[in-house]
């Protein structure tokens, strides 16, 4: 019933859709976003590269000190040995960053720190370790060779090499590898933009229920490569709900998300809105939980419509939404980690259904952690989820089964 005492008219599920099928055709409609943008490499961790790094310079870009020590004529060492050092006079120190103010000549050797520009006419370096020092006098109490504790030009990067491809995704070393061109801007490709649309006149205001949908959707975008921009909660009417997608979609929205509204109450219109609006590939999952989802377009730009139930809604959003976003984000398949424990105890399923059942994993075991639909903490005090296929009634306590981690 509804709060005026008016009955409400329910709307079933006449069919439902195997969760690879829905798979599949959310995967489908994945579109990699072509459009890009500039940013700075402090803000490039975890962007999509969209043009190729080629260098335009050696890297390093001279002859370098592998070691704290000397730079020498390796020849001048010839022989050297503890009991028979070689004696050559210091002529000045190259600390990093600096460039020695003059060529060294056979006799002679240069104080140099790692790192440092090798002197011209220097050929190696002998560690500090393998030296004695007195005045300008230095002892060398062993032999080196030609380029010898040298790291040599272009060892890193060599000009005109192709450093990194479009697609790859940034991390540290591959921003340190961009910096390290002198590059301070990068172009990647641009993030998908997600509206999110909560529904539902019973999601206004402290007091009443609480809009939990949208912070979890928000951190899930985030996480998988999109940028989240949640709207205001629409009421359940087919009109305002209606009017707030030609809005966001108007803002140049890449996907949106209602939250709510895909069940089979009277006032669960997402379907309606997509069918008026654009087109419905599926309404129904065969899952649990999760069951009532939507998917369509609207125009080109694709629609999820999940369920109001927070553990449903989040289950879901890991299912089809991260896929979709991997997708158009550029991004790589979201890969996930999985232990196989056996069963604490019985794990009963639902007939007709995918179930997810989320666990903890406890002394070893596979220990359940779901409430309900609507309860958060069905998967916030979870450590992953198991899977009972569609048509399997039930895991029996000690059964091996796959963990999927969260």
């Amino acid at each position: 019933m509804t709060g005026d005492g008016r009955g409400t008219k329910m709307r079933p599920f006449r069919e439902t859709i195997p969760i690879d099928e829905a798979l599949r055709i959310v995967g489908e409609a994945a579109r990699p976003l072509d459009r890009t943008v500039r940013v700075g490499l402090a803000a490039a961790n975890r962007r999509v590269l969209a043009a190729r790094i080629v260098a335009d310079r050696d890297v390093p870009p001279f002859d370098r000190a592998a070691m704290d020590g000397y730079a020498v004529v390796a020849a001048d060492t010839s022989g050297a040995g503890p009991q028979a050092p070689a004696e050559l006079r210091c002529v000045g120190t190259v600390h990093t960053g600096e460039v020695a103010t003059r060529a060294l000549v056979r006799g002679e050797c240069i104080q140099i720190a790692t790192g440092a520009p090798l002197p011209d006419g220097a050929d190696a370096v002998v560690m500090v370790e393998q030296t004695d020092r007195r005045g300008d006098a230095v002892e060398i109490s062993t032999s080196v060779h030609a380029r010898q504790h040298v790291g040599r030009r272009g060892a890193d990067i060599e000009a005109g090499q192709t450093v990194l491809q479009p697609g790859d995704v940034l991390t540290p070393s591959r921003v340190g590898s961009i910096a390290a061109l002198g590059i301070a801007e990068v172009d990647v490709y641009d993030r998908p933009r997600v509206g999110i649309v909560s529904t539902g006149d019973e999601i206004v205001a402290p007091g009443q229920i609480y809009d939990i949908n949208r912070f979890t959707l928000g951190a899930v975008i985030g996480e998988h490569g999109g940028t989240a921009a949640a709207h205001p909660i629409t009421g359940d009417s087919i009109d305002a709900l209606g009017a707030a997608v030609d809005a966001i979609i108007a803002q140049g929205t890449d996907v949106l998300v209602f939250s709510g509204g895909s069940s089979v109450g009277e006032r669960d219109l997402t379907r309606d809105v997509l069918r008026e609006k654009g087109n419905v590939a599926f309404h129904g999952i065969a899952v649990k939980p999760g069951k009532p989802t939507a998917f369509g377009h609207i125009g080109s730009t694709p629609v999820l419509g999940m369920p109001g139930y927070p553990t449903s809604c989040l289950s879901n959003a890991y299912l089809l939404l991260v896929p979709l976003l991997r997708r158009m984000a550029h991004l790589p398949p979201h890969r996930t980690r999985t232990v196989t424990v056996p069963a604490a105890h019985r794990f009963a399923s639902v007939g007709g259904r995918h179930q997810f059942y989320s666990v903890r994993v406890v002394d070893g075991s596979a220990v359940g952690a779901f409430k309900a639909s609507g309860d958060i903490t069905s998967m916030s005090q979870a450590d992953g989820y198991i899977e009972i296929p569609m048509g399997v009634d039930a895991v029996e306590k000690g059964e091996p089964v796959d963990v999927t981690l969260f």
